[in-house]
């Protein structure tokens, strides 16, 4: 098995260090040799550009000293930096591959809880998936495989499946384990939760850049791209709003919102027909309708939303509840700029805003390659 120098180093690195990069010396390295298997683990910048990479990225090496290493894609765009046309370290397939081989192993292994042990077999260090899973997910491995299994057992529970047969086969030994671990995820036991609801949400990868996307039985309720500051606060508002928890999971919803993302980003659709799911106060909710209104390749000001929804004169307040738009793209906020026709602001990144405003004015002659869904 061929192990790379990031595995080598996790090896010895303390424990108590674990969500630190690697040695700027060895992210050095790895971006001068092009090294693929440290994709995912870092992001490489160059003052000079302008321009953030993936280690692998095969351009021309820049002087060391113009160099800077990020986390993550979010630091590198916050910080600044655009994503390199090269290696385009936001699109689709930029998960490394033993990040592919372990969300395998976890769709093959839905009736067991997998170990530690487990994913050395697989020659997957778990410290560095603990790592990866916590930064570009915000939780660990093995509490992304938790939920997993509170949301499909949820979900077997509501149509009608027999509790002995959930807890078996969701990889609990007992049926005290599966009822605290349960009641700690909803509120209630399994045998009330007939009627319980819970908001699943998974990754889809786009051309981008990797959004998350979050499903009721109802209808989509979210879809924002992972670097956008206020993703927490929205996942907290859907909490609230719906009074469930949020859980990482499968829905119908998800494979239909990946068909016609697919399809908008080849240029081939208008108009979005997923079912979808948006409460807020009822001024929100009158801004977000206002928005669908908005015909492909078309743009509005703030100040004709505002007068749309019959409040002219509140541009301010229409460019806020704008900006507290939960369904990116589909719900179409990037379609409203400023009255002297500059871009105006957007939560997902002036340059996002710039290409799919292009996309939809050249009629998909821009179209975009597109990937899936990954968690």
């Amino acid at each position: 098995m061929f192990i790379s120098r990031w595995n080598r180093g996790l090896r010895v690195r303390r424990m108590g260090d674990m969500n630190a990069m690697p040695t700027r010396t060895e992210m050095h390295h790895a971006f001068l040799d092009s090294d693929p298997t440290y994709n995912g683990v870092f992001f490489t910048a160059v003052r000079t550009t302008g321009i953030f990479c993936k280690p692998s990225c095969p351009a021309k090496k820049p002087l060391p000293e113009n160099v800077e290493f990020f986390g993550t894609a979010r630091e590198a765009v916050f910080a600044g930096y655009r994503p390199c046309k090269r290696c385009r370290p936001l699109e689709a397939g930029g998960a490394p591959d033993w990040v592919r081989k372990l969300l395998e192993l976890v769709e093959q292994s839905a009736d067991k809880r997998l170990t530690d042990g487990d994913l050395r077999e697989a020659d997957i260090e778990p410290a560095r998936a603990r790592r990866y899973f916590l930064k570009e997910y915000g939780m660990t491995f093995h509490a992304y495989c938790r939920g997993r299994r509170m949301a499909g057992s949820l979900q077997q529970i509501r149509r009608g499946a027999d509790l002995d047969d959930v807890i078996l086969g969701n990889g609990y030994e007992s049926h005290s384990g599966f009822r605290e671990a349960f009641g700690r995820t909803f509120g209630k036991p399994p045998g009330a939760s007939r009627d319980a609801e819970c908001l699943v949400t998974a990754w889809i990868e786009t051309p981008l850049g990797p959004m998350i996307a979050g499903a009721t039985e109802q209808g989509i309720t979210l879809l924002e791209f992972t670097d956008r500051r206020m993703i927490e606060t929205q996942l907290a508002v859907l909490r609230k709003r719906f009074g469930c928890p949020v859980l990482p999971g499968e829905s119908p919803h998800f494979a239909a919102l990946k068909a016609e993302l697919a399809e908008y980003f080849a240029g081939r659709l208008r108009k979005f027909t997923v079912p979808l799911v948006y409460p807020g106060s009822p001024f929100e909710e009158q801004v977000w309708n206002a928005l669908l209104e908005i015909p492909y390749g078309e743009t509005r000001s703030y100040e004709q939303l505002a007068q749309r929804v019959g409040k002219p004169g509140a541009s301010r307040a229409v460019g806020s509840a704008n900006g507290r738009n939960r369904i990116a793209i589909v719900i179409p906020c990037h379609r409203v700029v400023n009255k002297d026709g500059q871009l105006g602001g957007y939560g997902g990144g002036k340059w996002r805003k710039e290409m799919l405003l292009e996309l939809e004015r050249t009629r998909g002659q821009g179209a975009l390659p597109f990937g899936g869904v990954g968690l």
